[in-house]
């Protein structure tokens, strides 16, 4: 195997990774806060795509990416509000709360699917690149896009990250993940951290969609493998650890990468359920989860 090639399967690895960070992380701080997995995420992502486009010059608007990208933020803010009042909201004080909400984002899931189909759909549409042409790294040529999505991802997860950690919210946010009980008995206001958290999980996801809508095809359904993606890597880091969802999102990049191009592109997904099934044998809880006692 030659220098050019592991630099490829690095780059390109490196790229993958940084989308699959993006669009677990979203997933990873639901889990991490209310305790539930958001089978609707990777419709939210197709949601912020589509709405984006439809801001584009592709859709007639002209209004530009910008435009949609705050569209798309806006509408998300909304969406997430909803969901939570909703979907999730109803059931927290239930038992079985945890297969409930699979059920009831499953059913949220398919109404956004089937409401992108029925206003924009089926025929497949595409975002234009922010960032058109293309550059080398490493004696690596990839799209000006990708090279986006590599600097554009580190940025959003470090300022989630920023603030978490330094602002009252996202400090209310962390203490309501450790214990909501806790949280609430201290005067935290943990109903309205719990919309603020589903609010940013569905910005996050939007974004993702957008950067993803431009090196893949739009269509309805979108979402569907990325969500896929995404429930792997924040399993494979750690339930309830962000920084484990961030190592395991970049390790499963590399890996995937590496796998294509020895055993090729067909044979990838079932190998990587099966590395991952070996990995939790090994460490039930994750590269960075805790042993619960």
């Amino acid at each position: 195997m030659t220098a050019d090639t592991i630099s490829a399967i690095i780059v390109s690895g490196v790229v993958l990774g940084s989308l699959y960070a993006l669009m677990a992380s979203g997933l990873s701080l639901v889990w991490t806060t209310l305790g539930i997995f958001n089978f609707a995420h990777g419709a939210l992502m197709t949601l912020g795509a589509y709405l984006a486009w439809t801001m584009s010059d592709a859709a007639g608007l002209g209004l530009g990416l910008a435009a949609g990208i705050a569209v798309a933020v806006a509408v998300l803010i909304g969406v997430g509000i909803v969901m939570e009042r909703s979907v999730v909201r109803p059931f927290y004080d239930h038992r079985d709360i945890l297969l409930i909400t699979v059920m009831t984002t499953l059913a949220t899931m398919t109404l956004i699917e089937k409401g992108i189909q029925l206003v924009w759909g089926a025929r497949l549409k595409q975002l234009a690149p922010i960032a058109p042409g293309k550059v080398e790294i490493f004696r690596t040529t990839i799209s000006a896009q990708e090279l986006l999505i590599v600097i554009v991802a580190p940025l959003l997860l470090g300022a989630l990250w920023l603030f978490l950690r330094n602002t009252r919210i996202g400090r209310g946010i962390r203490a309501v993940g450790q214990n909501s009980a806790a949280a609430r008995l201290i005067g935290i206001d943990v109903s309205r951290l719990f919309i603020v958290t589903f609010a940013l999980s569905a910005v996050l996801a939007g974004l993702t969609g957008i950067l993803l809508g431009s090196v893949r095809l739009l269509t309805p359904s979108f979402g569907t493998d990325p969500l896929v993606k995404a429930l792997i890597i924040v399993i494979f880091g750690g339930l309830g650890s962000l920084s484990g969802t961030i190592l395991a999102a970049y390790v499963m990049g590399i890996v995937e990468a590496a796998l294509t191009y020895f055993v090729g592109i067909y044979w990838t997904p079932s190998i990587i359920f099966v590395l991952l099934i070996v990995v939790l044998l090994l460490r039930p809880q994750g590269l960075l989860g805790k042993v619960v006692r």
